[in-house]
């Protein structure tokens, strides 16, 4: 699994720097989402946008879900920023959705980057 997630993540990768290479830095998060979206399908990959995930407090069933921007073949959470910056707290988000999620590997990816290479991250639970 871990080996497939890895081989998944160069891939995704390779999408969204089609997708920066084509609208540039300086758009909206959404934008982004339904681009990278785009671009996943036509490579053929099976991705969901905003996968709602429950959330538990004390046992109770919160009303309130968490969603996840896109997740990949079941594998692979990607979670998508248009940030002046990445800092703690984002990395933190996708370690929680990690966690509850029992998944291994996430990709947080700030599209607000000149050069995009310099705004990815990838993260491992």
């Amino acid at each position: 699994m871990k080996t497939k997630s890895n081989q998944l993540s160069e891939h995704i990768i390779g999408c969204a720097i089609e997708v920066h290479r084509v609208l540039g830095p300086g758009l909206l998060e959404s934008i982004y989402e339904e681009a990278l979206f785009f671009e996943l399908k036509q490579a053929n990959l099976q991705v969901e946008r905003q996968v709602p995930v429950p959330v538990y407090y004390k046992n109770k069933k919160l009303n309130t879900d968490l969603k996840l921007d896109l997740l990949v073949e079941g594998l692979v959470i990607v979670e998508l920023k248009a940030v002046e910056k990445l800092n703690r707290i984002h990395d933190a988000q996708l370690l929680t959705y990690l966690k509850m999620n029992n998944l291994w590997l996430g990709l947080l990816i700030n599209f607000n980057e000149y050069v995009l290479k310099h705004g990815i991250k990838r993260l491992v639970n």
